[in-house]
């Protein structure tokens, strides 16, 4: 460390974030976006839970996995939005380094819990569909529930980790180079070995990428097999895409959005604006899309979304 270098107490030193650097009548019209589709992505959330919680008929494993996902995208808008606007309404780009740990730590637990999530999901597609008969003796209550702890556990547990150790180092800067707090800004901001922290980082990376993929990739790998191997062909694959098509396009465009996040870190000469779009992006697209997809593509959830609103 430099003698010249500041060292600040930690949790108690005051962070600077990244502006979005827009002009004031610009500013006005982004904080009037930033809610419009802050409370669109609370409401249509709030939707399906809802019909999710009043509609017996939708108290099934499939459903009551869902559950998870609007829940789960709730936690990721709520840490990045309120912030966000406050920031551009009031020009204060100024949050305390308590704070800011909380909002990384609770949008990464939102990445991590959407990557188990959407697992979780396809495995239950996967035993839906290749093993049929044998779907409601393997997802009984009781497995169902220990598969929702394990999911939420497993999550917070390696994120909570990944945290504390940023306790570790001193702090010897000010400045977020992002919109928004994250652990790779965080790391940043200390001086000192940080190499436990990057280690820790990309193994837990790989640790819910890999399961991810691996898993989804099995699966659906297994389903085409027994779609293309049933003596029912096209039944068979009507309903591999009733029951697939919304889990998977929902997969890909939360893996699309982390791709161009992590590609953003890592492209040189990327301009500042598209950087901060692309990490935007993570925090905005999927949460907003998840619950209109499910709404329209999920017979079911429509169906009891429908008689709800003409009620």
């Amino acid at each position: 460390m430099s003698p010249n270098m500041s060292v600040y107490p930690v949790f108690s030193a005051a962070l600077t974030l990244e502006t979005l650097k827009l002009s004031p009548p610009n500013n006005y019209l982004a904080f009037i976006f930033g809610t419009l589709t802050y409370l669109t992505i609370v409401v249509c959330n709030i939707v399906v839970l809802s019909v999710i919680v009043t509609s017996k008929e939708l108290h099934k494993p499939m459903y009551i996995l869902l559950f998870n996902m609007p829940l789960n995208d709730l936690v990721g808008a709520t840490a990045f939005f309120p912030q966000m606007v406050f920031s551009l309404l009031s020009q204060n780009i100024f949050i305390s380094h308590i704070a800011c740990i909380l909002q990384a730590f609770l949008i990464h637990l939102y990445g991590a819990g959407a990557l188990l999530i959407l697992t979780v999901m396809a495995y239950d597609r996967y035993v839906a569909i290749c093993k049929p008969l044998r779907y409601n003796s393997i997802f009984t209550n009781s497995y169902l529930i220990k598969l929702i702890i394990l999911m939420w556990t497993v999550d917070f547990s390696l994120i909570l980790i990944l945290f504390t150790l940023l306790t570790r180092p001193k702090i010897c800067r000010t400045e977020i180079m992002d919109p928004y707090c994250n652990n790779p800004a965080l790391v940043k901001l200390t001086c000192g070995d940080t190499r436990i922290n990057n280690y820790y980082g990309l193994f837990i990376t790989a640790f819910f990428q890999g399961l991810s993929l691996s898993v989804v990739i099995y699966t659906y790998v297994q389903i085409l097999i027994a779609c293309v191997s049933s003596t029912n062909r096209t039944n068979a694959r009507s309903k591999a895409l009733q029951t697939c098509a919304t889990h998977l396009v929902v997969f890909l465009i939360f893996e699309i959005t982390i791709l161009f996040n992590v590609l953003a870190y890592r492209i040189q000469g990327l301009s500042t604006g598209l950087h901060k779009f692309f990490g935007v992006m993570m925090l905005t697209f999927p949460p907003f899309v998840n619950p209109l997809i499910y709404g329209l593509k999920t017979k079911e959830i429509k169906q009891k979304i429908t008689i709800v609103f003409c009620k």
